[in-house]
């Protein structure tokens, strides 16, 4: 395998993506679970790095593909390209990190990729196939996400209506290890893909793969990046997901997790990207209004909404300008 110092830089900026992805998105899958106090933050980590693994492994790598070769057209962008998107992903993420805002590395990614993918060869570079599963994967995140929260906790509240509080505690401080687990297996299966279609498109570009395949070697590093950087930045995220956006017992964070790893896995089988950070924190949205729209601190919401409508511009205008600006370096 011949690998250039440009391309090893390149793979470098995907793996530090990777790793700023564990600070800000992975700990999506553990919030609820560490919250309610159901694990430490230790073990939760663990555990959703195994998880992690295994949704990865077991699911294929539908997303991991549409990532790599729908979004922008392969044979007409270059290495810089990837860096570009890469560096964009860093600094907005590390940005957001920062004021422990949850962000959506999926839209991240695939606006860095546009943008720099714009600036490298105009606008016939996007692939509009691979867009409209973005777009659907926005519905699902943000719609079904809401609506499966809602639907799991209404149906929890009337299939337990006549258990004692005692025994709601203590049944579903159980079973949320089980949703948690759910939740860190489904983002695997898609989130866990993105930059690992990202690594084979390096590879590809820089003429180490033939053509674009993902292997379980990329699964596994990319994978083990991540949980590193969910154990060393996690925790600013699951404080405002777990503690801020609404307050939350064992059998809200199981009826969340429970929703969104559904809806997550339903994206994966579709091969469609979806921001798992909307789609968990939509559902806990959904879990908090069963019992009155003002559970919810919308205060806190608007302020992660306001992240995400952010996102596309000033990850798209970031990947534009250091393509411009990363073009002539590379060799």
């Amino acid at each position: 395998m011949d690998i250039s110092v440009s391309l090893t830089i390149v793979l470098l900026l995907v793996l530090a993506a990777e790793f700023v992805n564990g600070w800000t998105d992975a700990p999506n899958a553990i919030a609820t679970v560490v919250s309610t106090r159901v694990l430490s933050p230790h073990r939760a980590i663990a555990m959703a790095a195994a998880f992690n693994i295994l949704g990865a492994i077991v699911t294929g790598t539908a997303v991991a593909t549409t990532i790599g070769t729908g979004i922008v057209k392969p044979e007409v962008i270059g290495l810089h390209t990837v860096a570009s998107a890469m560096l964009a992903i860093v600094i907005w993420s590390t940005v957001a990190w920062r004021w422990g805002v949850p962000t959506s590395e999926t839209h991240e990614l695939v606006a860095g990729l546009a943008g720099a993918g714009l600036a490298t060869a105009g606008t016939s570079v996007l692939l509009w196939e691979g867009w409209q599963r973005v777009l659907v994967g926005l519905a699902l995140s943000t719609v079904l996400g809401f609506l499966a929260g809602f639907i799991v906790m209404i149906t929890i509240y009337r299939l337990f209506a006549r258990a004692t509080p005692t025994f709601i505690r203590r049944f579903f401080g159980r079973a949320q290890i089980l949703s948690a687990a759910f939740m860190a297996f489904s983002h695997g299966s898609n989130d866990g893909q993105k930059f690992m279609g990202t690594f084979a498109l390096a590879l590809f570009l820089g003429g180490v793969l033939p053509e674009f395949h993902v292997s379980i070697w990329m699964i596994l590093i990319c994978s083990l990046v991540m949980g590193l950087g969910t154990s060393f930045g996690g925790w600013r995220i699951i404080r405002t997901m777990g503690f801020r956006l609404t307050k939350l017992e064992p059998v809200n964070g199981f009826a969340a997790e429970s929703a969104a790893s559904l809806t997550i896995l339903l994206a994966s089988s579709l091969g469609i990207p979806l921001s798992t950070s909307h789609t968990i924190i939509t559902a806990i949205m959904g879990v908090g209004a069963t019992r009155r729209l003002s559970a919810v601190r919308w205060g806190v919401t608007r302020q992660i909404v306001l992240t995400w409508l952010l996102t596309f511009p000033v990850c798209g205008g970031l990947g534009f300008l250091l393509a411009l600006v990363l073009k002539p370096l590379f060799w």
